[in-house]
């Protein structure tokens, strides 16, 4: 995938003696050895990051670590002491002038903490102002305004005054500007963080439905570690300037690289973090029209399984259960239907990125969970003990660590997507 946004090797030191400070950084010395000596202050050193085109890129931290001028550097409010920021091919950190103004315009925008509106000026014309200062006509940016208040399900305050709105339908029209000029990059820097917890968790949701329609790419600055685990497609956790670690929301919690990454993920709800995907096997499975009920009475013996899934080609049929089927055959023998006889088709099915809380309910429906796309095919396979043992937050590293290898014995298996 192509990287919208490549840092390399960034710098930030604040101070009167960057340069002799910059050397001491890069010798390893502590900042507070670096402040004594020179009087200045380390607020970035050596990040560098790729964010692939169209995804969510969340740097979180303490106050202090770093994030929120790493995002001010991002769009040129801060000059880096050293490094490169390249966005679409341009150096952000090299531009200046009507150049860096073209690509703030153009380019990128940024969401804030505080929605800073025009109290006297209209929604529609909050909504309207990046478009205003490029200079389009009045009628066209109406139409825009309209167009993307809509998207955040704000059309009908169009007219209405800021004052008019609660914080998080204020923090909407915020949005709703940013994304008015139709900007290739998102820079949200803790955009929720001033809102109340529900309000804060709809506005979470809500950024994730417009992403997957919108597909920006998006660099999101917070200091809450489930925010950042429910939307980071990766996630930088900061440390004095330093990224600690990067990875998804499930490498970091799975394999935190140090005690301060452990001692930020040790009270983290690892339901919202996983997913169907990263605790399903490969499923064992019989086929409806060419095999036996007592072909898929072997399978389960041979595999252990206390149930079987079945497919009709390659879509899902429904499930069989030891019980049923040896019950079948020792009622009726081994018929052409006995499969078809045991069949249950109302069974739980979940699709890969459903999070594990979300398995909860069907986990207590007694029999494994199917994964399954859209087309109704059969990806994977969650038993019930798959999902405690990854809520168990001393569980094995691999979510899927001994799953069964299921492709003997004539079975069919499919990879899960993730």
């Amino acid at each position: 995938m192509t990287a919208k946004i490549v840092v390399n090797g960034l710098y930030k030191i604040f101070g009167k003696r960057p340069e002799a400070a910059l050397e001491m950084t890069r010798r390893g010395e502590a900042k507070e050895a670096i402040l004594g000596a020179t009087g200045a202050t380390v607020a970035v050193q050596d990040a560098s990051l790729e964010v692939p085109e169209g995804e969510i890129f969340v740097v979180m931290g303490l106050s202090g670590s770093g994030k929120s001028t790493l995002v001010r550097l991002l769009n040129g409010l801060v000059t880096p002491t050293a490094g490169q920021i390249i966005i679409d091919g341009q150096d952000v950190a090299q531009a200046k002038g009507e150049v860096l103004r073209q690509i703030r315009r153009n380019t990128m925008t940024m969401v804030f903490q505080h929605f800073a509106l025009f109290p006297h000026w209209t929604v529609a014309e909050n909504v309207a102002y990046g478009l205003k200062i490029k200079g389009i006509a009045a009628a066209e940016r109406r139409q825009k305004a309209l167009a993307v208040l809509e998207q955040v399900g704000l059309a009908a305050w169009a007219d209405s005054l800021p004052g008019d709105l609660s914080g998080g339908m204020q923090q909407r029209v915020g949005l709703a500007r940013g994304l008015a000029s139709d900007p290739q990059v998102l820079l949200m820097d803790e955009p929720f963080g001033a809102l109340d917890p529900l309000i804060r968790r709809e506005m979470q949701d809500e950024l994730l439905v417009l992403q997957k329609k919108l597909k920006k790419t998006i660099v999101f600055i917070t200091h809450d570690l489930n925010e950042a685990m429910l939307l980071g497609d990766k996630i930088a956790i900061m440390k004095d300037g330093r990224f600690v670690q990067v990875g998804t929301a499930q490498d970091i919690v799975s394999n935190p690289a140090d005690d301060y990454v452990q001692a930020f993920v040790a009270g983290i709800d690892r339901g919202r973090v996983f997913t169907a995907a990263d605790v399903a096997a490969d499923p064992v499975t019989a086929q409806l029209h060419t095999d036996s009920a007592q072909v898929a009475l072997s399978r389960m013996e041979d595999f252990q399984l206390d149930a079987l899934y079945v497919l009709d080609g390659d879509t899902l049929a429904g499930v069989v259960t030891h019980r049923d089927v040896a019950a079948a055959l020792r009622r009726d023998g081994p018929g052409d239907d006995a499969l078809g006889a045991s069949l249950i088709t109302e069974f739980p099915a979940v699709g890969q990125d459903a999070f594990l809380h979300e398995l909860y309910g069907p986990a207590g429906a007694g029999l494994p969970i199917a994964v399954t796309d859209d087309a109704n095919r059969l990806l994977g396979v969650v038993e019930t003990q798959a999902v405690l043992a990854q809520l168990d937050s001393d569980s094995v590293e691999d979510p899927t660590a001994g799953a069964q290898d299921a492709g003997k014995d004539g079975s069919q298996t499919k990879e899960v997507a993730r």
